[in-house]
């Protein structure tokens, strides 16, 4: 079964924007792993406009299934963190600081000397790397010289392309995940599945090892509850 990362940087902002400790961000990151999530995924950034580097420490501390922290490994700030804390899975993300959400991934030829040496200096701490990635051929070919344990594919256009035609939709990540499975890297997604279009993406991709999946699923949480909708997610990711 694909495992479950549940992105709870969108209850951080819920928080942030009345300020307090309501919702406590911790507190739900440990009842969404006794729901049966597999991991959390924090993102943060620069401006802290969600979660906080202290929340990813205190997170680190409490939380017994995988920690996933994701951001861009070329602010000194990230890497500290991800130094300090140790997370099981960092996942590299070439965002700009006024992003408002992941939006493309890394261009693995441009940028592979930088991502070489990064990613040395997180496995050499035993942290399971991952590239975000568009499901281009050339950047997954070049992922795999980068020395990275896995890529996560950017879904957002399979996402947006579904209802039209799911084949059609699904085809680049098909040939993506094939490349990824000739150079033995593993597979994670991200961006915009749903309860609409994940059990089709994750049924058409079975090495598919893991989702992190965020602002859907804490949507989806305001109609059926947190621990119903992470039920349902599980559901989703049965072959």
């Amino acid at each position: 079964m694909t495992a479950l990362s549940v992105n709870i940087n969108k209850i951080a902002t819920l928080r942030n924007a009345r300020g307090g400790l309501i919702p406590d961000i911790l507190d739900h990151a440990i009842r969404i792993e006794k729901y049966g999530a597999q991991g959390i995924t924090v993102h943060p950034r620069p401006d802290e406009r969600h979660i906080k580097f202290e929340d990813v420490k205190s997170l680190k501390k409490h939380i017994t299934t995988e920690l996933n922290i994701e951001g861009n490994p070329k602010e000194q700030k990230f890497i500290d963190l991800v130094l300090e804390t140790n997370p099981d899975q960092v996942t590299l993300v070439p965002d700009n600081n006024n992003q408002l959400t992941s939006d493309h991934g890394w261009d693995t030829i441009k940028e592979k000397d930088f991502l070489i040496e990064i990613i040395h200096l997180f496995k050499s701490k035993n942290i399971r790397t991952s590239i975000f990635v568009d499901p281009i051929d050339k950047y997954i070919i070049g992922a795999s010289e980068t020395g990275t344990n896995r890529i996560e594919l950017y879904t957002e256009n399979y996402a947006a392309n579904y209802q039209k035609d799911k084949e059609k939709a699904i085809y680049p990540y098909l040939k993506a995940a094939k490349i990824a499975n000739e150079q033995n890297l593993g597979i994670n997604a991200g961006h915009d599945l749903n309860l609409h279009n994940l059990h089709y993406f994750s049924t058409e991709i079975p090495t598919l090892k893991e989702v992190s999946i965020g602002h859907a699923l804490i949507a989806d949480a305001l109609d059926y509850g947190m621990e119903n909708t992470v039920k349902m997610y599980l559901r989703s990711l049965r072959k």
